[in-house]
């Protein structure tokens, strides 16, 4: 395929500004640390208009553009709440739902987000599906509701999938509900309970239930042969053991596509065969990253369909990078040509069902989101904008892959961030970020994650930065997350040192200039590091750290003992306080203040209920015990995360200096 010239959208004035090339200038804080310009951007089914969320005095509002005449239009003016996930119903009308995103993990104010709501693309017509938890705090409810989209009804321009936990405040039912009239179907009726999601099959009836076992950790996965058929269960797991997610239902709508790790080192696609419960053809695996869904039933890239056909076209990865691998030779030469046209970014797509301009997103370690429109029948490819205009590539550098060994023979791997001015073979000071979780997948590649943002902004100060993918992130295979039980402390401290040890040997770290980073867990394996091995790093910054495992699971300031399956992860995976009392004690910081040797930033949110206050205050209060002194930062109306850029900004301009001094060019001077 030919491509024409890219050229730049006019649809408004600041979109133009907005996507101009900045001058060339230092990566700052706040480049690091400022919202998105835009986000997330939809084409309608027809292609003809673009919706795309936009920043409107510090608040993302919705905005329409008629890609004929280039005209846009802000069709919502929230001035305390931001517009998130946003869908077309038709061509005319669209749901979305409101929330605060520059509210972090835990805080309180989280409660704000939620809702559903409709509007035609002209802004009128705007009708409440569902208040949001905020407003039905204020009217005085006492029971929450809460509303998610859960899809279009195929050929309805005015009817939506939504799931809502109505009437069983613990379980979700699936509803078909008509955004004009607000009409409501339930299509779930004598569903299992503790019902969470459901898949429905091509004809859009709901045939997998997937639940949950009351206050326990075990997902329960039912199906019906039909929409009249009783609910029967077809397997049961602990989440975190072998088992299997539904995901889809193949052509002959009998046989069901799943995610499933039974007997395997990573997570592949199979089918599935409901009537004799077992796992049929393998579809697609990858030897390293997960597809589908982790060990601990998080769900992540694997199948994609095709939203006309309803045929799987192709399958994708969340490997050290994103992946894609098309079935379907329509994709596949859309994707060639894409890529020839956008080298060097990972370059996403999805088809429209009726029409022929695809929306595509593209972006790269060095380069933010950016959007294009293809228009299959001019062969055009239009430059549209850019998610973080400031953001150039000569401000960033390489996000790279690496591996390293463990002592006990696992292979992990790791992000890479060197400066630009490095010369070959110079060792350099370094931070090792340790992301948070722990069971999580903290980074990926060109995503400006956590360690990402640390990363770049770190490198470009002179430091070398190292994120390592430890045992217990999520999304690497089976073996490295089941190998991470009660090894907090223990094998996945060891994992840093390891990491650390790589990048000596390697020659990018100096090996008496090594500082750890990290926050939440990450903010507990800094502490932790600078317990085990005191000589090996000489400061740690620290944040929204856990300081003592037992107090984690019994404080009554924190939202983890309030839910029973969360409290029994956190037990089978740390340990139970009531019978893992001494080896949980042994590896809190709390207890081991005296150990500790470098010099230590802690940073806090007073109002976290994620990790709360008292955690950070008593592991100050430990050091200052034993005569050391704590570089001490904690911020009002703010939780599990800074959210705030001012206080962002804050926080880094301390974190830098304090770098500098232990590390930098400063802790050379005589």
């Amino acid at each position: 395929m030919r491509f024409l010239k890219t050229w730049l959208v006019a649809a408004m004035a600041t979109w133009t500004l907005a996507s101009m090339p900045a001058a060339a200038a230092p990566l700052s804080i706040e480049d690091i640390w400022k919202a998105p310009q835009f986000r997330s951007p939809t084409l309608s089914p027809n292609g003809q208009y673009m919706a795309v969320t936009m920043a409107v005095k510090e608040r993302m509002n919705l905005a329409i553009v008629d890609l004929a005449t280039r005209k846009a239009s802000i069709i919502t003016n929230f001035d305390g709440d931001d517009v998130v996930d946003v869908s077309w119903v038709g061509n005319e009308r669209l749901v979305f739902s409101i929330g605060q995103l520059n509210k972090p993990v835990g805080d309180a104010a989280q409660l704000s987000q939620g809702g559903l709501f409709t509007i035609t693309r002209e802004g009128k017509e705007f009708r409440v599906i569902s208040p949001s938890i905020k407003q039905q705090i204020g009217s005085g409810q006492m029971t929450l509701r809460s509303w998610e989209y859960a899809g279009r009804v195929q050929g309805s321009e005015e009817e939506i999938f939504a799931t809502a936990n109505e009437p069983s405040v613990r379980s979700n039912d699936l509803y078909k509900v008509n955004v004009k009239t607000g009409k409501r179907e339930l299509l779930t009726q004598g569903r299992p309970d503790l019902t969470e999601s459901y898949v429905l099959d091509r004809n859009d009836v709901p045939r997998v239930a997937t639940a949950f076992l009351k206050d326990e950790p075990v997902v329960i996965v039912n199906y019906r042969e039909d929409a009249k058929s009783p609910w029967q269960e077809l397997t049961r797991f602990n989440i975190g053991s072998e088992g299997m997610i539904p995901m889809y239902f193949d052509d002959d709508n009998q046989t069901l596509i799943v995610a499933s790790n039974v007997g395997r080192a990573t997570t592949g696609i199979f089918k599935y065969d409901p009537k004799k419960k077992q796992l049929g053809e393998l579809l697609a695996q990858h030897p390293r990253f997960d597809m589908g869904a982790a060990a601990n039933g998080e769900r992540l890239p694997g199948i994609i369909v095709d939203p006309k056909t309803r045929q799987v076209a192709g399958f994708a990865v969340a490997g050290a990078k994103y992946e894609t691998v098309w079935i379907d030779p329509t994709y596949a030469s859309l994707q060639k040509s894409i890529d020839a046209a956008l080298p060097d970014t990972i370059n996403t797509f999805r088809r429209i069902p009726n029409g022929n301009r695809l929306l595509i997103t593209s972006y790269s370690d060095r380069k933010p989101a950016r959007w294009y429109i293809l228009d299959q029948d001019k062969k055009s490819l239009e430059d549209l904008f850019t998610s973080r205009p400031w953001l150039t590539p000569d401000k960033l550098v390489p996000m790279q892959t690496v591996f390293y060994k463990t002592r006990d023979g696992q292979e992990q791997m790791a992000y890479l961030f060197v400066p630009a001015d490095r010369k070959a073979g110079e060792r350099l000071p370094m931070v090792v970020h340790i992301h948070g979780g722990p069971w999580a997948r903290a980074d990926m590649w060109g995503t400006m994650g956590f360690g990402e943002r640390e990363g770049q902004l770190f490198a470009s100060r002179g430091y070398a930065v190292l994120v390592p993918q430890f045992r217990g992130t999520t999304g690497l295979g089976t073996k490295l997350y089941t190998s991470s039980v009660h090894q907090m402390g223990k094998n996945m401290q060891n994992d840093i040192e390891d990491a650390t040890d790589w990048a000596i040997k390697e020659g990018y770290a100096d090996a008496g200039r090594v500082c750890l980073s990290g926050a939440s867990y990450g903010g507990y394996s800094t502490l932790m590091g600078l317990a085990k091995t005191p000589a090996k790093y000489k400061c740690g910054v620290s944040g929204l750290a856990v300081t003592d495992l037992e107090l984690i699971m019994t404080s009554t300031y924190g939202d983890i003992p309030r839910s029973e399956i969360g409290l029994k992860i956190w037990k089978a995976m740390a340990g139970d306080p009531d019978k893992d009392a001494a080896m949980l004690k042994e590896v809190s910081p709390v207890n081991l203040a005296k150990r500790m040797k470098a010099n230590i930033l802690i940073y806090a949110g007073i109002d976290d209920i994620r990790v709360p206050l008292e955690q950070m205050k008593n592991m100050r209060s430990a050091l200052e015990k034993e005569g050391k002194s704590v570089v001490w930062i904690a911020k009002e109306e703010e939780g599990h995360g800074f959210a705030k850029l001012e206080n962002n900004v804050d926080l880094y301009t301390q974190v830098l200096d304090f770098l500098d001094k232990n590390i930098g060019k400063s802790s050379l001077k005589p």
